[in-house]
């Protein structure tokens, strides 16, 4: 599904004005009290921001992965952490239940997840257990009509508001990836508990805690798919996942490169705007440059998904090269503003340390290789 192209301009129209006028504003107050202030998140709730990828028949926008992506690139252009306050509920939090839910899973979860009513995080790193997500060591143990679910969930963004997690357990005997399977948690069942949020480099705002099990008991009426299909339901939510990091990168980039050109063009150094030097000149082409070549990237992989091909290698692809490009940005943000980038005053120190993240989640940069590589041999070129 997608929007009509005027209804779809509003959006975007509105979103970009809402980043530069509500959110922009409060980003050294969110990064001071390491939190959103509750009346954005209302305001977020009603611009229909938890529920961009969810079918309009759940009371969600339903927007394209195109449509999607160039929403991402507009939120990329202000504190990573007021996209990831809603982002669980867009990505890997709900798509789990969109792709392979039953109608009655969806019919009783997807409304409040559209609207925000419901905010859902996706639990599959455990403390031993992160690039190697087949390893999964969580347990859940059939016994009648109910699954006992055992096991510790490590760095699991917006546990400490989450009422629903997906959750990835081992339900057989089987190794690796064939014995792991995904369920629909409530935070309200006895037995589940969060654990303080970790005290991270950047994103502040932005909290990420454990989440244990102690015997849970789930019902089996909550397992997404059928048993030993949980580590295929995972890699299908990161393929959409990794596009949307793509695109908020993207969106950084552009915000840094804009910044850059601002401050370049005003500060003078040897009697001319440092704009003029040569050498300043060449890390914002360099800049534009990688950061085009994201972006299209991005809106290619995002057009191909749309029309049903295999995008697996193009995700990797977009998510390797987009996140490391705007860490390459921001690095050279901070050498154009010199002194003034690594001061906290003008943002860019900050923006700096919340892009180093990227590289990690959603699969690290050493996880998109493999990928790439593996998909690239299969297709023989």
């Amino acid at each position: 599904m997608s929007l009509d192209v005027e209804t779809f301009d509003a959006l975007i129209d509105t979103v970009r004005r809402f980043v530069a006028e509500r959110l922009r504003p409060l980003e050294a107050e969110v990064e001071e009290a390491d939190a959103i202030p509750p009346h954005i998140v209302e305001e977020m709730k009603a611009l229909g921001l938890f529920g961009l990828s969810i079918a309009e028949e759940y009371g969600g926008l339903g927007l394209s992965m195109v449509e999607e992506c160039r929403v991402a690139l507009e939120l990329g252009r202000t504190t990573p952490a007021f996209r990831s306050t809603f982002g669980t509920n867009v990505g890997i939090g709900s798509q789990g239940l969109v792709m392979a839910g039953t109608p009655e899973q969806k019919a009783e979860w997807l409304p409040k997840i559209a609207t925000g009513d419901i905010v859902t995080s996706f639990a599959l790193t455990e403390p031993d257990v992160g690039s190697d997500s087949g390893a999964v060591k969580a347990r859940a143990v059939r016994d009648g009509d109910v699954y006992r679910l055992t096991g510790t969930k490590r760095y699991i963004t917006n546990a400490d508001k989450a009422s629903l997690f997906t959750v990835m357990a081992r339900t057989g005997d089987e190794p690796g990836a064939r014995g792991v399977s995904a369920f629909l948690v409530p935070r309200d069942l006895p037995g589940v508990s969060i654990g303080e949020p970790e005290k991270k480099m950047g994103q502040k705002g932005a909290k990420v805690a454990d989440v244990i099990f102690d015997d849970v008991r789930v019902p089996a009426a909550n397992r997404l798919g059928a048993e030993g299909e949980g580590f295929k339901i995972a890699m299908r939510v990161l393929d959409r996942g990794r596009l949307h990091i793509s695109a908020v990168s993207v969106g950084v980039a552009e915000r840094l490169i804009a910044d850059c050109v601002a401050y370049a063009t005003e500060r003078k150094q040897f009697g001319k705007p440092i704009a003029e030097h040569q050498l300043i000149q060449a890390m914002i082409a360099d800049s534009k440059t990688e950061c085009l070549a994201a972006r299209a990237l991005v809106l290619e992989t995002a057009r191909a998904k749309d029309e049903g091909k295999d995008v697996v290698l193009e995700s990797a692809a977009a998510k390797l090269f987009a996140t490391e490009m705007v860490g390459r940005v921001a690095d050279r943000a901070v050498q154009i503003f010199g002194g003034a980038g690594y001061i906290a005053d003008y943002g860019i120190e900050r923006l700096y340390r919340d892009v180093r993240l990227f590289r990690i989640y959603e699969g690290t940069s050493q996880i998109q290789q493999l990928i790439i590589a593996r998909e690239t041999l299969k297709r023989g070129g």
